[in-house]
């Protein structure tokens, strides 16, 4: 009977065994069914803590896995990193690599980050046959890299700070905070004069305020002034200017009817004026030669043409 019982248990165990090996079989093949895709990275940095098999991560959620990590040919100042994701990472443009270290292990991993909605995919061949993903500098990898410029910035800051705290510099220091103290001493003994300074200050704007406010009262005074009294000056003034403005739109008138009087005056009556004047003057003329025919000759010669005198010849 226990010959029996053995047999059976192995043959069970054996069972277990091969049926385990079936699942294990049955789960890598759903593993190798799972499609991925294979991308590129080029780093001009180290890569301190990755190594083949290392994650993949999007965001944290990992995606796959480093298949590949070496120098470039022909490149040895970049480092290639062939990395294998699921088809269904959204790489995108504007997606990014950077290194992440993982803890304090020393250990890192790839992330991927970056993917923004309605990108177009990264799919152009590389160089090297896969698409391409930018690389950023970021977390440990970055600071490990700017840590040469960042101790020689701390180096030449520390030679300031030794050139500033020289023995010369330290005298004059020195002298600076004498001089300080000099004058916070000095300041202390006339704290009665500037208390009397400021106090003297303070009325001098109290009462540069109660001017400002007299000031006001009389802009105040003046305004009610001018529209008191300066308005029925405005409106007299208005009503003579248009009286005046009146006074010439009726002599603007006159003139406008006159004017055909003028014009025959010039055209038709002074002519004959003239004519008149000249006839006149003709008169007058007439007139004297009369007057002066009378007196001499009496009113006989007057009336008819003078006589030629009478030639007597002489006697021999």
């Amino acid at each position: 009977m226990e010959t029996r019982s053995n047999h059976v248990l192995v043959g069970a165990v054996v069972l277990a065994m091969l049926a385990g090996l079936l699942l294990f079989a049955v789960w890598l093949a759903g593993l190798s069914n799972n499609k991925t895709r294979c991308f590129d990275i080029y780093f001009a940095q180290a890569v301190s803590g990755l190594n083949k098999g290392s994650a993949v991560t999007f965001s944290g959620v990992p995606v796959g896995q480093i298949e590949k990590i070496s120098l470039l040919p022909d490149r040895p100042e970049f480092v290639w990193v062939r990395i294998n994701v699921d088809d269904e990472t959204p790489v995108l443009q504007g997606t990014t690599a950077e290194i992440k270290g993982v803890g304090f292990t020393g250990v890192s991993e790839i992330q991927l980050t970056g993917a923004v909605k309605g990108g177009r995919p990264i799919n152009t061949p590389g160089p090297q046959g896969c698409p391409v993903v930018p690389s950023s500098s970021g977390g440990l990898g970055a600071l490990l890299n700017s840590a040469p410029e960042l101790i020689d910035r701390i180096q030449r800051l520390t030679e300031r700070l030794t050139e500033m705290l020289s023995d010369k510099n330290q005298n004059s220091i020195a002298d600076i905070l004498e001089n300080i103290d000099k004058t916070t001493k000095v300041l202390a003994e006339r704290a009665p004069d500037l208390a009397d300074a400021m106090k003297d200050a303070r009325t001098a704007a109290r009462e540069a305020g109660i001017a400002a406010h007299n000031v006001g009262l009389l802009a105040d005074s003046t305004n009610r002034l001018v529209n008191e009294q300066g308005k029925p000056a405005a409106e007299d003034m208005r009503k003579a200017i248009a009286a005046v403005q009146h006074a010439a739109e009726n002599l603007d008138a006159m003139v406008t009817d006159a004017r055909p009087g003028v014009q025959n005056l010039t055209k038709s009556t002074l002519p004959e004026a003239n004519r008149m004047v000249r006839d006149l003057r003709e008169l007058t003329t007439s007139l004297r030669g009369f007057t002066e025919r009378l007196e001499q000759s009496g009113i006989g010669g007057s009336l008819g043409p003078q006589k030629l005198p009478d030639y007597k010849p002489r006697k021999r």
